[in-house]
């Protein structure tokens, strides 16, 4: 059998992991945005107490290797804490906390960029803080945030591939898998690789085209 009938073959089992790979980078996505963006305002317009807490955590996320989070959830703060989760479920999460921290950095940095002297304006006309942040500055951030946060899904696909330690199965676990029984990982690991750029490339124009869509006339020079 040569390598191409070995990949053919290969194909519909590897390609059932391909709906857990994008299944974990856009729940991993959702939960960074849930958890990132208000975790970038609190640090941009809270206490010094709570933007030194955001602090620590966004310090420790992006400070952990996604492995060492993976098995420390995994084996250890979950299972402690009585939780019987599914790998997938702890996959998606972890990675999805630990975008969280880079995420909230992005909104941060966002915010930060944005004129001080709108929240003034905003409060001169009676408008509360949450609400000056909520209708004003907040759908200002987002757009502006909107191609920084879109290298979270390319980065988010490849760190999908780490939860093969864990057992999701995800491609990179199938394509081993079909690699042990096969014996022949050039045109299993050559195929999924391929995948992985493919969806790289379908993500990055759909996110690239919100942008376009999404941008802040004359900001970023274009």
């Amino acid at each position: 059998m040569n390598e191409i009938e070995i990949l053919l073959e290969s194909w519909p089992y590897i390609s059932r992991g391909l709906f857990t790979t994008l299944g974990l980078v856009f729940i991993a996505l959702a939960i960074g945005f849930v958890v990132g963006l208000p975790l970038g305002v609190v640090q941009v317009y809270g206490g010094s107490l709570t933007s030194f807490a955001v602090s620590v955590y966004v310090w420790f996320f992006r400070g952990m290797p996604n492995l060492v989070l993976l098995f420390l959830f995994y084996f250890g703060l979950f299972p402690m804490f009585g939780l019987d989760l599914p790998a997938f479920f702890v996959g998606a999460s972890v990675l999805g906390l630990r975008s969280s921290a880079y995420q909230s950095q992005i909104f941060r940095g966002a915010l930060l960029s944005i004129d001080q002297g709108q929240m003034q304006a905003a409060r001169s006309l009676g408008m509360s803080r949450a609400l000056a942040i909520r209708s004003i500055l907040l759908p200002q951030a987002l757009r502006i945030s909107l191609p920084a946060w879109s290298n979270e899904y390319p980065i988010l696909l490849t760190d999908s591939s780490v939860c093969y330690a864990i057992g999701v199965m995800e491609m990179l676990t199938r394509a081993s898998l079909q690699v042990s029984r096969t014996s022949a990982p050039t045109p299993i690991y050559l195929g999924t690789a391929i995948i992985f750029i493919l969806m790289n490339y379908v993500g990055m124009h759909v996110l690239h085209r919100l942008e376009r869509r999404y941008r802040i006339p004359g900001l970023g020079g274009n």
